[in-house]
């Protein structure tokens, strides 16, 4: 087994992947305090192809020296814009059309193996607070929730690893055709 170059990868450029098909979905980090989680949520949604991230409240935005250590340059492929207020960005997100789904631990969440995304549909995800997680005012305008099943004995995962974890389902479900 030989290792693949960069080069042999065959990865588009940063022009070409502004003019690809993108996965109809945004992510929203509605007060993430670490710059280095939405630089790695930049990284992610550059490798899955997502529409956007769109970052609320104290969320760090580019360009930031903690960002980009982590975003490796996803920062100025990926499109994203700035709310001052998550509900603000959500509502924003209704009048375009999106599903709004916080991924958190609320009462009648779907397990995210459980939940099937619907063809054609644009989503909106949203990430929360490394303490508090979505906000409560956010989950209030959410049209619902996913969840990621855990049998460990913490109650949580890393944001941006579970920005991951999400990302990579959705992408399965419902990636661009290329």
């Amino acid at each position: 087994m030989k290792k693949i170059t960069n080069e042999e990868l065959g990865r588009l450029s940063a022009e070409e992947f502004r003019t690809a098909e993108k996965m109809p979905l945004t992510v929203v980090l509605d007060n993430v305090r670490s710059a280095q989680n939405v630089g790695a949520f930049f990284r992610t949604c550059d490798a899955f192809a997502a529409e956007r991230i769109v970052l609320c409240g104290i969320t760090a935005v580019p360009p930031a020296r903690e960002i980009h250590k982590t975003a490796l340059g996803a920062e100025m492929t990926v499109p994203w814009s700035y709310c001052p207020t998550t509900e603000e960005a959500l509502l924003q997100l209704r009048g375009e059309g999106c599903e709004i789904l916080a991924v958190e631990q609320v009462e009648g969440a779907v397990p995210l193996d459980l939940f099937s995304p619907v063809e054609g549909r644009r989503y909106a995800l949203v990430f929360g607070n490394e303490v508090d997680g979505v906000s409560q005012q956010a989950v209030d305008m959410c049209d619902g929730a996913v969840e990621i099943p855990q049998l460990g004995t913490k109650h949580s995962i890393n944001v941006s690893v579970a920005g991951g974890v999400v990302l990579w389902d959705f992408f399965c479900r419902i990636r661009p055709k290329r």
